[in-house]
């Protein structure tokens, strides 16, 4: 256990994140340790759904310093990341500590203290939050939910679709997550049902066979309004071209919407083996009830509702922005709380992990500067680091 060491930085989370900006730190002579409440690196990747796949390709879903092998497929599925995010702590011989649940994070002085459910207290001068947003399932209050005598879970906690032939299931969401897990629900004999409230922008996952992500990255200097545009032409021309039915776009938000990528939805909606409905008003004493005045019988309800940033462990530290996430400035630094970073809370066309390779570079530089001002200003001199 690390009690009692001392170190610059402490990073929270054993995930992509996490493990990007370790490697990055390490190799700026940041002494520090990454705190795992698993029992291995990856830990969330190891409980999400069994058929996922990555809808952004290898060559830019790597993390600094290390590719995908050859081997992997060009859309790595959940176990070859799984395999890469162990290979890349091994690689790296990052200082992780699993089973380190963090409960909390306090200012202290001039230093932060990060508390486990152990019991342990931990200081360093810096802290990087590298939780992600997997990990934290946005549960939304459903009107009359405690009337529906089914199943009802949100889509992190769907593993397989061993069960669920002949049952009637009701999706609520969207998403990309949604449309996977409906899919395969469908083709696994269940009658599946798809609640839309807002639509989705639909794009291809390949274009003449480059990932569409490789053509968001781009296009994503572009305005926002310029790249939903783009998004939404994609979506049509291909569209047009394969004869697919094509979802409604969502209304402009302030935060950006990942468009649903490929028309495996798509295609079962037009084909009759997924059905379609609008936003869901509320549950029944049998199933569900929809904004078009109509009500459904359902067995399972799947809440395909999205994620939010996990940050109860900062308590009222940081203030949310409308998406969610903590206000930052250069893309991870909290502007109003000294020294402490965020990896892993920016998305966009480009993908989750394109964004967090660049984002725990950044991390890393700022607090390599942090603490080279911090010594300056101490001692009048210059020193580097403390040696890992």
């Amino acid at each position: 256990m690390i009690a009692g060491q001392s170190f610059d930085a402490l990073v929270i989370g054993a995930g992509p994140a996490g493990l990007a900006t370790s490697r990055e730190l390490a190799r700026a002579g940041v002494s520090h340790a990454v705190l795992e409440r698993g029992d291995r690196a990856g830990h969330t990747w190891a409980n999400l759904y069994a058929s996922l796949v990555l809808h952004t390709g290898k060559h830019l879903s790597a993390l600094p310093g290390l590719r995908f092998p050859a081997s992997a497929p060009l859309f790595p599925t959940r176990g070859d990341v799984l395999a890469y995010l162990h290979r890349y702590a091994e690689t790296f011989r990052l200082p992780i500590e699993t089973r380190t649940d963090v409960v909390g994070v306090e200012r202290d002085g001039g230093e932060w203290t990060v508390r486990t459910a152990a019991g342990a207290a931990l200081r360093a001068p810096m802290v990087v939050i590298a939780t992600g947003i997997v990990g934290n399932p946005s549960v939304p209050e459903i009107p009359n939910r405690q009337l529906f005598p089914g199943r009802i879970f949100h889509s992190a906690e769907y593993r397989r679709p061993d069960g669920f032939g002949g049952r009637r299931v009701l999706m609520v969401g969207a998403g990309n997550s949604a449309a996977e897990i409906s899919v395969e629900l469908a083709r696994a004999g269940a009658e599946v049902t798809l609640a839309v409230r807002s639509g989705a922008r639909v794009v291809p996952l390949q274009i003449v066979g480059i990932p569409t992500q490789y053509f968001g990255a781009a296009v994503a200097s572009l305005p926002e309004t310029a790249q939903r545009w783009i998004v939404e032409a994609l979506g049509r021309v291909s569209s047009i071209a394969r004869g697919s039915a094509m979802l409604p776009p969502p209304p402009g938000t302030a935060c950006r919407n990942i468009p649903l990528i490929g028309f495996h939805l798509v295609d079962a909606i037009r084909a009759g083996t997924i059905h379609l409905k609008g936003a869901l008003l509320g549950l029944t004493a049998n199933g569900a009830r929809f904004a078009d005045g109509t009500e459904q019988a359902f067995d399972d309800v799947i809440l395909a509702t999205g994620y939010t940033a996990e940050m109860a462990l900062l308590g009222n530290l940081v203030q949310r922005d409308a998406c969610g996430f903590a206000s930052r400035r250069d893309r991870v630094v909290r502007a109003d709380q000294p020294n402490l970073f965020f990896v892993g809370h920016n998305y966009d066309v480009r993908g989750g992990l394109f964004n967090i390779a660049r984002d725990a570079r950044l991390a890393a530089g700022r607090i390599s500067a942090a603490l080279r001002d911090t010594r300056r200003t101490s001692t009048g001199t210059p020193r580097p680091p403390r040696e890992r």
